[in-house]
Formats: C-alpha cells, sequence, structure tokens
C-alpha cells in the first residue's frame, strides 16, 4: 500500500476542516511537503476548483489552489515523492496550455509529475467560465485525445469539435514515457469507462469501499483496458463528504484511530483492490501537532501494511 500526504489548507471544505487548518500558510505548506517527501510519503495531491459560487461557500468553503501551479511549487520544493492532483477539472482548460504546464512540470522535476482529471460537477463554476456544462463529458474526452497526442507525437495533429492543431512543434515532452500517469476521477460508469480507455489510476470520491472491486471489475471490463498496470487511490476519510460537499457520517473514516485500527481498515482496502491511500488528519493543535502524527503514520503504520 501506497501513502498519499494530506496536506493540510488545500481546501476549507468546512465538513473535513479543523479550525487551526485556516491558518496554515503557504510557507507552511511547503515546510510540510518537505518532511513528507524526507518521510518516505509516496505522493501528495493538489484538489481544485477555480471559482466557488457565492451560494456554494458554506458547503465547498472558498479556498482551492490552481491544481497544476501547485503541483509545479511543490514538485520544486520536494526531491523524490510523486505530485498529483485531485481533480484538475479538465473541461475547465484550454488543452494545449494545460498539456504545456503539465509537460514543463513534469520534465523540470525529472519525472515526478501525475494528473487525475474530472469533468467537474459545479454547473455554476462551468457558467462562471463560459463553458458548456451538458458538454463536460464530450469536452473531457477530445481534451484527452489531444493532450495525449502533443505529448507523444513527434507531429502533434489533432481535429475535434473543441480543439484542433496541426503543423506545430510541442516540447519538451514529459520525462516520463509514453506520458506523465492519467488518474481518472469520479464514481460513475462514464467516468470509469474513461479510466479504461485513457488511463493508469482511478480515484472515487462517492463509491463506498465495498464497492471497489465490483467497480474496479466493471472498468476492467471494458474493451479499451488492454491489462496495464492499474492505481487506485481511496483515502480513509474520503466518504466523509457525499455529493455537493455535504458531510456525512462514515466510521471508516473516522480521525484519530488508533494503529491497529487503521492497519485493518488498509487491509480491507487492499483486498478491494486499493493500491494508495490516506489516513485522516486526527484533532491536533497546529502544524507541529500534525506533523508529529504523519510521522508515526509513516513509521508505525506504513510498515505493517502489505
Amino acid at each position: 500500500m501506497k501513502f498519499a500526504f494530506p496536506l493540510p489548507h488545500m481546501v476549507r471544505l468546512p465538513a473535513m476542516t479543523q479550525p487551526w487548518e485556516a491558518a496554515v500558510t503557504g510557507p507552511d505548506q511547503t515546510r510540510m511537503v518537505k518532511c513528507a517527501d524526507r518521510w518516505g510519503y509516496d505522493m501528495i495531491a493538489v484538489p481544485e476548483h477555480l471559482v466557488i459560487p457565492a451560494e456554494h461557500v458554506e458547503l465547498s468553503g472558498p479556498h482551492y489552489l490552481h491544481s497544476t501551479a501547485a503541483q509545479a511549487y511543490i514538485a520544486g520544493a520536494t526531491e523524490r515523492v510523486v505530485v498529483n492532483s485531485c481533480v484538475t477539472i479538465l473541461p475547465l482548460h484550454q488543452p494545449i496550455d494545460l498539456a504545456k504546464a503539465l509537460a514543463t512540470a513534469d520534465w523540470m522535476s525529472g519525472g515526478r509529475l501525475m494528473v487525475t482529471f474530472g469533468v467537474g460537477w459545479l454547473a455554476k463554476e462551468f457558467e462562471l467560465l463560459g463553458v458548456p456544462f451538458a458538454e463536460r463529458g464530450r469536452i473531457a474526452d477530445e481534451y484527452l485525445a489531444a493532450i495525449i497526442e502533443l505529448w507523444t507525437s513527434d507531429t502533434p495533429r489533432f481535429e475535434g469539435r473543441y480543439v484542433s492543431f496541426d503543423g506545430v512543434a510541442f516540447e519538451p515532452k514529459p520525462v516520463q514515457r509514453p506520458h506523465l500517469p492519467i488518474w481518472i476521477g469520479g464514481d460513475a460508469d462514464a467516468a470509469l469507462r474513461r479510466a479504461a480507455r485513457y488511463g493508469s489510476g482511478w480515484w472515487p470520491f462517492l463509491t463506498p469501499p465495498e464497492r471497489i472491486a465490483e467497480r474496479l471489475d466493471y472498468l476492467k471490463s471494458q474493451p479499451s483496458y488492454d491489462g496495464r498496470p492499474f492505481e487506485v487511490m481511496h483515502g480513509l476519510s474520503t466518504n466523509r463528504v457525499g455529493e455537493g460537499h455535504v458531510a456525512r457520517d462514515d466510521p471508516s473514516g473516522r480521525p484519530g484511530m488508533s494503529a491497529g485500527e487503521i492497519v485493518d481498515r488498509l487491509g480491507r482496502l487492499a483486498e478491494q483492490g486499493v493500491t494508495m491511500s490516506a489516513v485522516p488528519i486526527p484533532a491536533v493543535g497546529g502544524v507541529d501537532e500534525y506533523l508529529d502524527y504523519a510521522q508515526w503514520v509513516i513509521e508505525e503504520i506504513k510498515p505493517k501494511v502489505p
């Protein structure tokens, strides 16, 4: 089992955020990611919304980073940890620009970038950015194909409804081959089909742990899945947040569990096919206490989980 490091104050999601997290600064985060890198965490992931409509702030909070910009910064501040997003809302980005940003960060970091693409759920956000919400799935599929063409072809050419290019050069290519890893976030059948076609990983958000194996079987049954190695991410606290960022009870993700409880729950996730997880931030008083806990997770929990 690989371990992701939950970086405080990536969001201020009322369903999950403790009061002290709102005071965490960018320099605090830099110190924390350096520690996570040194201790042996496998991944740090950055959530994203580009804008939150005022009527959603009570549920979703106001604070979100630009995923790719933050990924590049974290990669520059660390030496070995892989930096992901969770998720980059693909239809809201111009695909050539996004392909360039991700390839640049992968190239400059020596191949430590990856990306989790999602189609988004907040209709007002799409409206504010001038993107048709009802077409977001089709846009995402086309953008994915176009981005991969830019990353992999010496003479990129693409013709689509939403993006087209020909007669262009595109460098640097990602260091990783054939391209930096693409995960797909989401729970709908369409997301799983997209992951089967384009992805090397799946990040569910609403799927309960006991259904992950079943849904993974569906993904791998798709004609486009070619048997490639596949990662599945499911944090222990994932299901504490429901659709629309509404808090819900999830005893499997209770913060402050004992070492035995955490190991047991991670073992159950592994049985479902999960390859990476994250331990919830417990009730602590600040950054230093949290770092003590995060180090304890790596030293005491990680060695006990296959």
